[in-house]
């Protein structure tokens, strides 16, 4: 299964972003390759429409769970939608790498 992680950072050693949309990089990780790819969020500084072009960001990547510190009402509707499932993590501290290490402890 593939996760997507807000980051603040393009390293294991970054910490969760609190944001989803406007986040600085998502952490796509797949659980079962063991891969990590950081993406570097183009919708960041948009005046507008960050979170569900996020959304269709993470689709396509195939992610069928997102870890983020917060997600707004318009995101969560769209994610229902594609059957994405949420993780609110607040955390702002939590690194990525011990995100990952929560993440293959559940699955």
């Amino acid at each position: 299964m593939k996760v997507a992680i807000t980051s603040t950072g393009n390293s294991p050693d970054s910490t969760l972003d609190s944001r989803f949309g406007r986040c600085s990089y998502f952490v796509i990780y797949d659980n079962e390759s063991h891969s990590t790819e950081f993406i570097p969020n183009p919708n960041k500084d948009s005046i507008e429409g960050a979170g569900p072009a996020a959304v269709q960001l993470i689709a396509s990547r195939g992610a069928e769970k997102v870890v983020s510190g917060e997600f707004g009402a318009k995101v969560k509707s769209l994610f229902d939608t594609l059957k994405i499932q949420l993780v609110v993590l607040n955390d702002p501290e939590k690194k990525i790498s011990e995100i990952i290490m929560l993440l293959n402890h559940k699955t």
